[in-house]
């Protein structure tokens, strides 16, 4: 009998026995081979993700990778067998925001898998198809379970839009900032500055292609063309404007904790600071991130540092927050 984790309510989660549902209309199977924890799936289990943003009681997991096994009416059949991943935001597909691409804007209100619907924290996941990217047949999934966190950086890579031969930099050395270095390299950036807070992270960043690394609490230049911030800590944002040049480009990619540091307007004006956001990933961002990983130009295994059975749900979230720099990325595996 295969089995799911079900969050009943905050703090509260048993391990279940799961059976398929059947895809409708539209709708496709996966066989889920390994799903991702994030600091917002340990929100979802103590309780603290934002009101509207869950809904109990829930199958978490919304990054994952898997092989489609059935396709309801409507969806070609020639998708069953192969492996895929998927996006999480239930878009309308009929409001402006959703015609002009921007589905994480999507005005019908917020819905996402593993947060409002039922997530991949199970053996299956039954969700509409046109979420769904191939992957190449000869992919690695359980490389491919990291691809939503890589998509989520890759919409802040083209929001940048870093050119070849400008300075760029990085921000924050969890998995979203090794993802943000990869995505720079592979533009050519003439230098590629990482900034964190820990210095054993270093050599893992110069290995995806930074040129240089700074611990936060160092001399930092302020001459970079694009900074991507994805620390998300109560300072991040500042040090990260701090680091750009006038008229320079920054991208916003961590929510931090109430009561973070804000920018400071006058300086964003006065030095004429383009400044983007990004929650989620839009469509774009999902293909670019697929054909990027395609193309092994992202090689997201070196991240993974945990793999455990989905009936080890407590012991993975205890992992995630126990501040251990020997925890890098942990993958259930169903």
């Amino acid at each position: 009998m295969s089995s799911q984790v079900l969050v009943a309510a905050p703090g509260v989660h048993r391990v279940e026995d799961h059976t398929p549902r059947e895809p409708g209309p539209g709708e496709a199977l996966v066989a889920v081979h390994a799903v991702g924890i994030c600091g917002s799936d340990r929100e979802v289990y103590q309780g603290n993700r934002p009101e509207g943003y869950v809904r109990y009681p829930l199958v978490p997991g919304h990054e994952w990778s898997g092989t489609v096994t059935a396709v309801g009416a409507g969806v070609p059949g020639s998708l069953a067998g192969r492996k895929v991943v998927g996006e999480g935001f239930r878009n309308c597909q009929v409001c402006d925001r959703c015609h002009a691409g921007e589905t994480t804007l999507c005005t019908a209100g917020y819905e996402e898998t593993g947060f409002t619907r039922p997530g991949a924290m199970a053996a299956t996941l039954t969700l509409p198809a046109r979420l769904l990217h191939v992957l190449p047949d000869d992919a690695d999934l359980t490389a491919a379970a990291l691809l939503e966190p890589a998509a989520c950086i890759a919409a802040a890579a083209l929001k940048a839009n870093a050119r070849p031969g400008e300075r760029v930099a990085v921000v924050g050395t969890g998995t979203l900032g090794m993802f943000a270095v990869q995505f720079l390299a592979a533009g050519s950036p003439a230098e590629l500055l990482v900034v964190g807070t820990r210095d054993d992270r270093e050599a893992l960043a110069r290995r995806f292609g930074a040129s240089d690394f700074r611990l936060r609490s160092q001399e930092l230049p302020a001459d970079f063309d694009v900074v991507i911030e994805t620390a998300g800590s109560a300072s991040a944002a500042r040090t990260a404007a701090a680091l750009l040049r006038r008229g320079g480009r920054l991208v916003l990619t961590g929510i931090p904790a109430p009561g973070a540091d804000g920018l400071d307007p006058t300086d964003l004006v006065v030095r004429q600071l383009e400044v983007h956001t990004v929650f989620g990933a839009p469509p774009d961002a999902w293909a670019h991130t697929v054909r990027v990983f395609g193309a092994g130009l992202l090689d997201p295994l070196p991240l993974v540092t945990h793999e455990v059975p989905l009936t080890d749900f407590p012991r993975a979230i205890e992992l995630v927050g126990a501040g251990d720099p020997a925890v890098g990325k942990v993958l259930l595996r169903p």
